[in-house]
């Protein structure tokens, strides 16, 4: 009978390493070199400065914003109508706090990137953190219509619960609509930090720029990608791998980019976007318009139109009969 051969696992597997001078003596000289790539003109690099927002704080402020937006869905469950005030008084709390630091570091930060001298960034960060948390009704309206937009456009869909749920263009879109509020108050850095961590996870890329109306509705999701001065309007739905974005970037004299004009598509109320949809430039697509997959729009499509490219020519091959 054959010995059985053992399988070892990566803890089993691991031995002492006993580290040799020669090896060692090389890690000071690396050292050097990488401090004076960080003291060089435009180095990656973030010191001799004030603290920067916590990525780690800013997604888990997300996450707290869940439960204030969509009580009972995310965070503490088994609410009731009793506790429901003391747990909503309790988050909002915690959650001014929060957001109150991290808004007053990406101003304070900022400020020092642009070499302006900032006494107020506390006060400010205060004062930004309340007037976002005093639009969180707003907020819940919108996003029930936006909810509602989803189970109306898919017939998958078995409730609002389930859309809510496991949704990724209702995270993206809940997200965007966060982030777009502090982007309109000019707080820096936090806006787009929300909506890239709701890019990596859900595959949606929306710029908290964007100006998107009520109840708009991302089927499906991976890949759509909407730039920052595009304009949607209200009852809007658009399917995975559409992109709203910019057909050149003009530039000053010296060659930098000129950032601020309207470079994206504005899209008009209830417009239908199918798969792989490309608009691209300050194209304003009518009411009413349907856009067929795997177009590619760089005019204007007036209202009422349905756009479409001709049947490809298909070719089927094999032993069939």
């Amino acid at each position: 009978m054959e010995e059985e051969k053992k399988v070892l696992t990566g803890d089993q597997c691991q031995v002492d390493i006993e580290f040799t001078d020669e090896y060692r003596s090389r890690l000071p000289s690396l050292t050097d070199a990488i401090l004076v790539s960080c003291q060089q003109e435009r180095a990656i690099a973030n010191f001799d400065s004030v603290m920067i927002p916590s990525k780690e704080s800013v997604i888990g402020i997300i996450q707290d914003l869940k439960g204030l937006l969509f009580p009972g869905y995310f965070g503490h469950q088994g609410l009731d109508s009793y506790s429901l005030r003391y747990h909503l008084g309790n988050e909002i709390h915690h959650l001014f706090e929060k957001l109150a630091s991290q808004i007053s570091r990406s101003i304070r930060h900022e400020c020092r990137r642009l070499h302006s001298i900032c006494t107020l960034c506390t006060d400010r960060g205060q004062k930004d953190a309340l007037e976002f948390l005093e639009k969180v009704p707003f907020l819940r309206g919108i996003l029930s219509g936006d909810v509602q937009a989803a189970y109306d456009g898919d017939p998958a869909a078995k409730s609002l619960d389930e859309i809510i749920f496991s949704y990724p263009g209702i995270l993206a879109i809940t997200v965007y609509r966060v982030a777009h509020e502090l982007h309109i108050q000019g707080v820096p850095l936090l806006p787009r930090i929300m909506t890239e961590y709701a890019h990596s996870v859900t595959g949606i890329d929306i710029h908290p720029g964007a100006k998107i109306g009520r109840d708009f509705f991302i089927d499906h999701g991976t890949g759509v990608v909407i730039g920052e001065t595009t304009e949607i309007g209200d009852r809007v739905k658009i399917y995975q791998g559409v992109t709203l974005g910019a057909m050149s970037f003009p530039k000053d004299p010296r060659g930098n980019i000129i950032r601020g004009r309207k470079r994206h598509p504005t899209i008009e109320e209830e417009v239908t976007i199918y798969s792989n949809a490309t608009i691209l430039g300050a194209t304003v697509i009518g009411a009413r318009s349907v856009i067929g997959g795997n177009t590619w729009i760089t005019r204007d499509v007036p209202p009422d139109t349905i756009v479409t490219i001709p049947d490809p020519r298909l070719e089927y091959r094999g032993n069939h009969k």
